[in-house]
């Protein structure tokens, strides 16, 4: 591909917004692969706009198949940009690893700022999904093994806390703005000791296209039902980091299940840890892989 693209006449033409929904990335992140990276090249309007044409497209993809395997964004252009006819080379570790170090440091020392620039750096980068399955899923599971009883682990998690709650709250209100997708009601479980997979779990349903109603506090499972209902919820789904105690996962869920007329989904490391509780139940185990967890529950909407 020239650093000049090129196109037919008659090819078509998509608008950045069209791309973003095509591909699931979006157009920070499209503009900062063409700007900082040269990875994409798309038509320019005579106002300026960007216009990208089908094979555009298709080497987005590619770029998300390349992300997938743990190649750094920096180190994609040279194998884009390989004869298609030369064998696939297997990719370097990639970078996740020390950005995952880096992050864990930033929240042990309490620095926020740097947890700005990690934050905003990951996700004008990469897609929504690769962040959370390469960088803030596993450093959440490592951070929440090391914390234990330790001292000045409940800080840490308050902080973290915090932080993800302005940065992800401030995402939703914007993309619920634009979303024109289902309403699914996100609630965490008792046991859980704070938001941070209820706050992943929002992130990954936006990205999904939901429109997210959010109670980072958790709701009587007697008032869920009414709730489902005031918001229009197409879905409830249930989040915990916990196993959460048994007359809960055993008895109460299921007949909270059978009291809904929408899917009752659970994700987090709950929905991995009670699979064999509620595996003959109502309740839709989704499991602890947030963005997956999401595609599980899309076939089950009506």
């Amino acid at each position: 591909m020239t650093d000049k693209a090129t196109h037919p006449a008659d090819t078509p033409l998509y608008p950045i917004r069209e791309v973003s929904r095509i591909t699931g990335v979006n157009s920070v992140t499209l503009r900062a692969w063409e700007r900082r990276y040269g990875l994409i090249c798309p038509q320019r309007t005579p106002k300026g706009h960007r216009l990208y044409a089908r094979e555009d497209i298709d080497r987005v993809e590619r770029i998300l198949q390349w992300l997938s395997r743990g190649v750094p964004v920096s180190q994609v252009k040279e194998l884009l940009d390989q004869p298609e006819t030369a064998a696939t080379p297997e990719p370097a570790a990639g970078d996740w690893p020390s950005q995952r170090r880096r992050l864990i440091t930033a929240v042990e020392a309490l620095d926020t700022a740097q947890l700005e620039s990690l934050f905003n750096q990951s996700l004008a980068l990469y897609p929504v999904t690769t962040c959370l399955t390469e960088l803030w899923q596993p450093v959440i599971h490592e951070l929440e093994e090391a914390w234990g009883d330790q001292l000045g682990a409940l800080l840490q998690r308050r902080v973290l806390e915090s932080f993800l709650r302005t940065r992800i709250g401030t995402r939703l209100y914007h993309a619920n703005q634009a979303a024109n997708g289902p309403v699914i009601l996100l609630n965490p479980l008792p046991d859980d000791p704070g938001p941070l997979w209820l706050l992943l779990a929002a992130l990954a349903s936006s990205q999904a296209g939901y429109r997210v109603r959010l109670l980072d506090t958790p709701l009587p499972f007697g008032e869920l039902p009414l709730a489902v209902e005031r918001f229009g919820a197409a879905a409830l789904l249930l989040v915990s980091g916990r196993a959460e105690r048994a007359d809960l996962v055993r008895r109460l869920l299921p007949r909270l299940a059978e009291q809904l007329d929408v899917p009752l989904g659970l994700c987090g490391p709950m929905a991995r840890i009670r699979e064999s509780d509620l595996r003959d139940s109502d309740v839709a185990l989704l499991g602890d892989d947030l963005p997956l967890a999401l595609a599980r529950l899309q076939p089950l909407l009506r």
